[in-house]
C-alpha cells in the first residue's frame, strides 16, 4: 500500500523520478563534493520541482477563479528560472541574468514552438489555431524587443552610467504597466478555457503546502547552483553566457516546454502556442523588469542593456514566429525552420 501512491505519480508523470537528484544535491554540498557533480544535481533536482510548482499553481488557480487565477498563474509560471535569476542577481552575476532573460525567450519562441510544430506537424499534418490572439501576442512580443533594445541601442549617447541605470527603470516600469494590460486584455479575450481551471485536484491546503516547500527547495538548490558556476565556468571552459542563454532557460522550463509539445501532439495547437508565446512575454514583459527593481534592492544594479546578437537573435525570433503563424495553421517544416534559427543562434552564442 505505501508503494502505491509513489507508483502512480511517477506513472502519471515521470519527470518526478529526477526528484531524487535534489536529495543527492544536498548531500553533495554538505559532503564538499566537486563543484561540477554540485551544479549538475541542482540543475537535475530543479526540473521536476518546477512541475511541481507549476501544477500546483494551476490546482490553485482553480480556487480563486478565473481572473484571480490567471494573474497567480501569470505571475508564477516562470518561478524557478525567477528564482534562480534572484540569486545570480545577489551574486552579481548580471551576465548570466540577463543571457538567462535572452536564451528563456528565444527558446519559447524557437525551440519549443518549433519542436511541438515539427511534432504535430509530422503525427497530425496540417494544424490550426487562432491566428487573432497569436497576432496580438506577436505585437507585444515586438514590443517586447523594442523596449530591451532601446536601452542597448542608446548606451553610447549617455555620458555617464547612471542614466543607463535610471533609463533601465523607466522602461521596466513601463514594461511592467503593459504586461498587466496585456494579461487584462487577455483574460478578456481569450479563445482558449483551460480545463485546468474547472476542478481542482487537490485540497488548497494541500496546494499551498507544496507551492510553499517547492520553492524553498528550488531556491535553496538554486543558490546552490549559482555559487557553483564560477567554477564550472573555469572548469569546462565554457562561458558565463553560454550557461545563461541555453542551460538556465532549459533547467527551469523544460517541464513546461514537454507539455507544449505534448499539446501540439494531441492537435491541440491552440494550447500549445499559448503556451510558448505567453511564457516568453512573461519573461520579456515581466520576469525582465522585475529583475531591474530586485537588482536595486540588492544593491546589484541591473541594466537592460544587451549584447547586438542578443537584441538580432531577439528580433529575429519574433519575426520568424510572427511570419510562421500569421496564417493561423503550422506544419512540420515551418517547425524545423524555428529549430534551424534556434540551432544556428546556439552555436553563435557558444563560439562567442
Amino acid at each position: 500500500m505505501s508503494l502505491t501512491l509513489p507508483k502512480k505519480v511517477l506513472k502519471e508523470n515521470p519527470f518526478y523520478i529526477l526528484l531524487i537528484f535534489a536529495l543527492f544535491a544536498f548531500i553533495a554540498q554538505f559532503a564538499g563534493w566537486n563543484a561540477k557533480v554540485i551544479f549538475t544535481l541542482s540543475a537535475l533536482g530543479i526540473i521536476p520541482l518546477a512541475q511541481v510548482i507549476g501544477e500546483a499553481t494551476e490546482d490553485l488557480a482553480a480556487y480563486v477563479g478565473p481572473r484571480l487565477g490567471g494573474l497567480i498563474n501569470a505571475t508564477l509560471g516562470n518561478a524557478a528560472e525567477l528564482i534562480i535569476t534572484i540569486f545570480a542577481v545577489a551574486r552579481g552575476l548580471t551576465t548570466l541574468v540577463k543571457a538567462s532573460i535572452t536564451g528563456s525567450i528565444l527558446g519559447n519562441l524557437l525551440l519549443v514552438l518549433g519542436f511541438s510544430m515539427l511534432a504535430g506537424g509530422i503525427k497530425n499534418g496540417t494544424q490550426k489555431f487562432d491566428r487573432r490572439h497569436v497576432s496580438t501576442s506577436a505585437i507585444i512580443a515586438v514590443l517586447a524587443v523594442i523596449s530591451l533594445g532601446i536601452p542597448s541601442m542608446t548606451k553610447d549617447h549617455f555620458a555617464s552610467p547612471h542614466r543607463i541605470e535610471i533609463l533601465s527603470i523607466g522602461v521596466a516600469a513601463v514594461m511592467l504597466v503593459l504586461y498587466a494590460l496585456f494579461l487584462l486584455f487577455s483574460h478578456q479575450n481569450s479563445p482558449i478555457q483551460p480545463e485546468t481551471h474547472s476542478e481542482p485536484k487537490h485540497s488548497l491546503k494541500s496546494d499551498v503546502i507544496v507551492l510553499t516547500l517547492a520553492t524553498i527547495t528550488v531556491a535553496v538548490l538554486s543558490e546552490m547552483l549559482v555559487g557553483t558556476v564560477e567554477e564550472v565556468v573555469s572548469e569546462f571552459g565554457i562561458s558565463e553566457f553560454f550557461i545563461g542563454i541555453i542551460l538556465i532557460p532549459i533547467i527551469g522550463n523544460v517541464a513546461e516546454h514537454l507539455v507544449a509539445v505534448q499539446q501540439a501532439l494531441r492537435n491541440s495547437m491552440d494550447l500549445s502556442v499559448e503556451i510558448a508565446v505567453a511564457s516568453s512575454i512573461q519573461i520579456a514583459m515581466f520576469v525582465a523588469p522585475l529583475l531591474v527593481f530586485i537588482g536595486l534592492l540588492l544593491g546589484h544594479p541591473l541594466t537592460l542593456v544587451f549584447q547586438p546578437l542578443e537584441i538580432m537573435a531577439l528580433a529575429s525570433a519574433v519575426i520568424t514566429m510572427a511570419l510562421v503563424s500569421m496564417d493561423g495553421e503550422s506544419n512540420w517544416l515551418e517547425g524545423a525552420e524555428l529549430l534551424a534559427v534556434y540551432l544556428i543562434l546556439a552555436i553563435a552564442f557558444f563560439l562567442m
